[in-house]
């Protein structure tokens, strides 16, 4: 399936801008069940990215790891942390070490910082990839956002898996046309979380 430039960058902006607005809702999220949730939709995106980048390249080893990243990261990973929250005594964080006001505007704040981090990059490379590299970046900074403000243990976890999810998204991007070697690689991170 060969995709045109321009449907492509589309579709690619619309997999990296749910992998941004998830890392977004998971910070502005309480109920455990449901940011268990969002990670499965954000790792859906992941894949989305993953099968997006193979087909326009006609790279099969990319197609492989979207399955791969699908399987684990959408079924696997979700239902073993559900079934954790489900057996926890408590389904929601009681007690964040910063208001939900607060950490929307410091998500705000680090997508610029990730934005205006990466701008050389984005233009050094003139590619539908290297646009949506600032996305990648400013997950991995709410990722780490999260993981400071945030107290559960459930929680802890889902932000170690977004923080992987951007490092996979700027792994792909930036691995655009490389070996399934180097993807799987990179894909080691989530088999061993």
């Amino acid at each position: 399936m060969n995709l045109s430039a321009d449907t492509y960058r589309q579709l690619l902006g619309l997999a990296v801008g749910v992998v941004l607005v998830c890392a977004a809702l998971a910070l502005w999220r309480r109920s455990l069940r449901a940011i268990v949730r969002i990670l499965a939709l954000q790792g859906a995106a992941v894949a989305t990215v993953a099968l997006l980048v193979g087909l326009y390249h006609d790279e099969g080893s990319h197609v492989v790891v979207a399955g791969l990243f699908a399987g684990l990261k959408v079924v696997v990973i979700p239902a073993v942390l559900l079934r954790v929250v489900r057996d926890a005594p408590d389904q929601r964080e009681t007690e964040p070490l910063v208001n939900v006001a607060a950490t929307l505007l410091g998500a705000a704040v680090l997508t610029v910082v990730a934005f205006a981090a990466t701008r050389g990059l984005v233009r050094l490379v003139s590619s539908p990839e290297a646009d949506a590299l600032p996305v990648g970046f400013a997950v991995v900074l709410i990722a780490y956002f999260g993981l400071v403000v945030r107290r559960n243990a459930v929680v802890q976890v889902v932000g170690f898996l977004l923080l992987e999810n951007g490092i996979a998204v700027v792994a792909l991007l930036a691995s655009a046309g490389i070996s399934l070697t180097v993807e799987l690689a990179v894909a080691l991170d989530l088999l061993l979380a």
